[in-house]
């Protein structure tokens, strides 16, 4: 390899990155006009691991606004990411696989809008699937494979 083509993986390795970190930060921050943006135009999200259903990302998103509303605030780390980069029609790098771990503690709202104690953490795997386009790296598949949660224990 020459140095040219390590910098440029080196640089794709960063690209796809800071797309994971930003999907988690738009669920996190209910930003679900920058969750659709990460997303090619067909890309698609599977949460059925946890309860949730799989469709295309802004059906997704309106999914995700409905039952994330119940959690005062959420909080993903992802970690453990390994990525693996693909060829589409010949040319080296044009797509990426990648499969993360995760945790997330998330924290029920109140009734009067404010947060009760953390009580809730899952946590489980990622598995994402990308594409080069036009406009840089994009999710084009996002599947959830949640492992194991935790619920509040009962009130006393």
């Amino acid at each position: 390899m020459t140095q040219r083509v390590d910098l440029a993986t080196v640089m794709d390795r960063l690209a796809v990155d800071e797309l994971v970190t930003e999907y988690a930060m738009a669920v996190d921050d209910a930003d679900w006009a920058a969750y659709r943006g990460l997303f090619t135009d067909d890309g698609r999200a599977d949460y059925r691991s946890a309860g949730g259903i799989e469709a295309e990302a802004a059906r997704v998103a309106e999914w995700l606004a409905e039952n994330l509303g119940l959690f005062a605030m959420r909080q993903h780390l992802i970690v453990n990411r390994r990525v693996r980069f693909g060829n589409l029609q010949r040319d080296a790098g044009d797509t990426a696989r990648v499969r993360a771990d995760y945790i997330n503690p998330m924290r029920f709202a109140a009734g009067d809008g404010g947060a009760t104690a953390p009580d809730f953490v899952c946590g489980g795997r990622y598995s994402f699937g990308l594409l080069r386009t036009r406009d840089g790296w994009r999710l084009c598949e996002v599947v959830v494979e949640e492992k194991w949660r935790r619920l509040p224990a009962p009130r006393r």
